[in-house]
């Protein structure tokens, strides 16, 4: 197979040219009243985290929005929902605290990108403002920004990802066949239906 790769900036920077002066000037430090707006529209976030050998991690975080508190101008916090416990990214964090992430406001383009360092945090007076349904998280995620900036749309613009009529749910197999192929082969197909059905939404916070 004919492969040619990159392997140095420069390389890189002959390919794909350099930036523009505006994707520059984008990054800031702090939080701007645009970007407070944002997190209180905000029912969805991506987290990205990599652990001291290297390897690398990304989990979604959702709750209604306006689920990351700004603590302040330069600092958020977001709660901790019940999982799978397997803490991949926080196991990351307390060896790596740099961290990235992407807020999405669903039906736009653009996104919100902020970059800093994160500790966990399992008690403070904020977690008062983080109970959902009756439930107050046994631990948040502080993230201390120190970049932060507004992305372009283009990449939701070439994907169609919030156009209804491009999407095909039953173009993968469902939930509790792939669960019973590559998880839980121990399990009927049966149970993992059940599981998975309506009574699914109700195990969301305890």
């Amino acid at each position: 197979m004919d492969v040619e790769e990159l392997t140095s900036e420069e390389e890189l920077r002959e390919l794909l040219g350099e930036p523009a002066a505006a994707a520059l000037r984008k990054e800031r430090p702090a939080l701007h009243e645009f970007d407070r707006q944002w997190l209180a529209s905000s029912p969805f976030c991506l987290i990205a985290t990599s652990g001291p050998d290297g390897s690398c991690d990304v989990s979604p975080k959702g709750d209604p929005p306006g689920f990351t508190l700004v603590l302040d101008d330069i600092t958020i916090a977001l709660p901790e929902r019940p999982g799978n416990k397997r803490a991949d990214g926080f196991r990351n964090i307390l060896a790596n605290p740099h961290v990235g992430l992407i807020y999405f406001v669903p039906g736009r383009g653009d996104t919100l990108r902020i970059n800093g360092r994160a500790r966990l945090v399992r008690k403070a007076p904020f977690f008062d403002d983080m109970v959902v349904k009756g439930h107050r998280p046994v631990l948040a995620l502080v993230v201390e920004i120190e970049e932060i900036f507004h992305h372009c749309a283009k990449a939701f613009m070439r994907s169609k990802l919030w156009r209804p009529e491009t999407w095909q749910p039953e173009s993968v197999p469902p939930r509790p066949v792939i669960a019973r192929t590559l998880e839980r082969p121990e399990d009927s197909l049966e149970e993992l239906e059940r599981y998975y059905g309506p009574d699914y939404a109700a195990k969301l916070y305890g």
